[in-house]
């Protein structure tokens, strides 16, 4: 890297944090820096053309268009996807073309592995790297389905038509944040995205709140697939015990040497995988993130009550590409007490209404209506949104009964949204910085594979990839320190120098033929609606050539916000 880069680096660090410094109050008028605000919070920011066209059909119009995705057509997008089979097929279908060969392979491997009179000698079969190549083939088969998932939501982020309903789909997905990398839940993931989240981003929240609830990938994510009332667990784990220890102490069985020790094998696995009992993790984070908010008034008794109530609440076959199974057997059928509201106990199949029950008081209580309003206006207002939006946004969601639309039409046509105060707010995370930066180049994506490379490997921010329930951080604070931003004047330089051209292309000279002044003051016209501060206007004065300049722009400390 370059001194100047370098240096550029770190002004950025310290101006980053610094507020900005608008010229006046922004106001829903189509001048280009209230277009600019606008395109960096509804959208992951313009694409060369995007600031001239909202000019022409005027703010209000273009958040009402972005507002109503289904009516907006996205041929690129669709083209883009059509390759990508895996994105439509369900995950019985993923489970049976892609995961049970490899897993069978595996077996195989194992049993090989077993066999061998020198096992202790043999390498590891659990080790992908000892894989015979049919089966590093069907690995990496496997691994296509996630890939394809990645590449996709890069893809649509980048290029779509739709793009607040990519920016919710990145808000909600965060906000029932599931961990790819624990268990079976990437069988699950692309069904999850599919079919639980983006139907329902500006649809109704307690739709989505019940699609999250019923799908394989958070019932595993969160151990609810093994919950099971204690008094069931005790008794189905006796039966169990009972009816291989009747095997083996019955003489007239014959077992042979080898059938014993199958059935005693049989005997350790089933102690080994049922169900312990109770799980209460579901609970907590139903609770806690996904609608009362952390300080939302519950107890801990209320997350015991809630977990009772969610008890069979599982998967059918659930590391084969199972579905979402309710099973009475499992289920605590007393009655339960959350929230100071009884639910009257039920056996049976009519057992799953109690959780309906559950879900429908979590989704209008008042708590849950601040938590989300709070939430959305985080992500498009500022880290510490006002209040007064904050609660008419609550006001709306409980008038609407969960409208998700209205809510966040409130907070995107709100005088907050366009006040001074929000101009430039937020800092981008590397989410935001990677596509903002893809779009405002114009880059053609052929492969986006980098630009998931990029998020993984160096930036912090893996799709998919945040273990805890809380998903990531959106504020500041998470995102600026000094390897942040070099890693991310890496990656512009990466983008613009082409070094990845076969999947990405950046038509460089056509944004900047040279380093003159008339073309940096077009550039930052064009990126950044003309504001900069004197020591990033000094930066660009260094630089040498064009893929410099356009990857200090990429860096500067005015792109490392929206």
């Amino acid at each position: 890297m370059s001194r100047t880069l370098r240096i550029a680096v770190f002004a950025a660090l310290v101006l980053v944090f610094l507020p900005a410094v608008p010229a006046g109050a922004r106001s829903q008028e189509a001048d280009d820096a209230t277009i600019l605000h606008v395109l960096n919070r509804v959208a992951y920011g313009p694409r060369p053309g995007d600031i001239a066209r909202v000019r022409a059909m005027g703010i209000k119009a273009y958040i009402e268009q972005q507002l109503a995705p289904e009516k907006i057509a996205d041929p690129d997008v669709d083209r883009a996807l059509s390759s990508f089979e895996t994105l439509t097929m369900t995950t019985a279908e993923l489970a049976e073309k892609y995961y049970r060969p490899l897993e069978q392979a595996r077996r195989e491997q194992q049993q090989k592995a077993a066999k061998d009179d020198k096992a202790m000698m043999a390498p590891d079969p659990n080790d992908p790297k000892n894989l015979p190549p049919e089966a590093q083939a069907l690995r990496q088969n496997a691994q296509s389905v996630l890939q394809n998932l990645m590449q996709a939501r890069m893809i649509r982020a980048v290029t779509s038509e739709r793009q607040l309903n990519e920016v919710l789909v990145d808000f909600w997905f965060n906000h029932f944040n599931v961990y790819a990398q624990k268990g079976a839940v990437n069988e699950y993931l692309n069904e999850y995205e599919r079919d639980a989240i983006r139907p329902y981003v500006l649809g109704n929240f307690r739709d989505m709140l019940g699609a999250v609830a019923h799908s394989p990938a958070m019932l595993f994510y969160l151990d609810n697939f093994q919950s099971v009332d204690p008094n069931m667990s005790a008794r189905q784990q006796d039966e169990r015990t009972r009816q291989v220890q009747q095997r083996l102490n019955n003489p007239r069985a014959r077992m042979t040497a080898e059938q014993r020790e199958r059935a005693m094998t049989q005997l350790e696995q089933a102690k080994k995988n049922a169900p312990r009992g109770i799980n209460e993790n579901y609970a907590r984070e139903l609770m806690e993130l996904h609608t009362l908010g952390v300080d939302g008034g519950y107890t801990q008794k209320d997350v015991q009550e809630m977990a009772r109530i969610f008890t069979g609440w599982t998967i059918d076959q659930p590391r084969g590409g199972g579905r979402f199974v309710f099973k009475p057997e499992w289920h605590d059928p007393n009655a339960k007490t959350i929230l100071g509201e009884t639910i009257s106990g039920h056996g049976g199949v009519d057992g799953m209404r109690e959780g309906e029950r559950a879900l429908d008081i979590l989704a209008m209580h008042p708590k849950t209506a601040h938590h989300v309003a709070f939430q959305l206006a985080q992500r498009f207002v500022s880290d510490a949104p006002p209040a007064s939006l904050v609660d008419r946004a609550a006001k709306v969601y409980l008038k609407s009964k969960g409208n998700l639309r209205e809510v966040t039409r409130a907070i995107l046509t709100s005088p907050e949204f366009f006040s001074v105060e929000a101009y430039n707010a937020k800092v981008k995370t590397p989410l935001d910085f990677v596509v903002s930066a893809a779009r405002v180049t114009g880059a053609t994506i052929v492969s986006a594979a980098p630009l998931v490379q990029a998020l993984r490997a160096n930036l912090g921010m893996p799709l998919y990839g945040c273990q805890p329930p809380t998903g990531y951080s959106t504020t500041a604070d998470a995102w600026v320190n000094t390897g942040a931003l070099l890693a991310r004047m890496n990656f512009g330089l990466s983008l613009v120098s082409n070094q990845q051209q076969r999947a990405i292309r950046v038509n460089t000279l056509a944004l900047a033929p040279d380093t003159s002044q008339a073309t940096r003051d077009k550039l930052v016209d064009s990126i950044l609606a003309g504001r900069i501060s004197p020591t990033t206007s000094a930066t660009l004065e260094k630089a040498p050539n064009s893929t410099q300049l356009l990857a200090l722009l990429l860096g500067s400390p005015e792109f490392q916000k929206r």
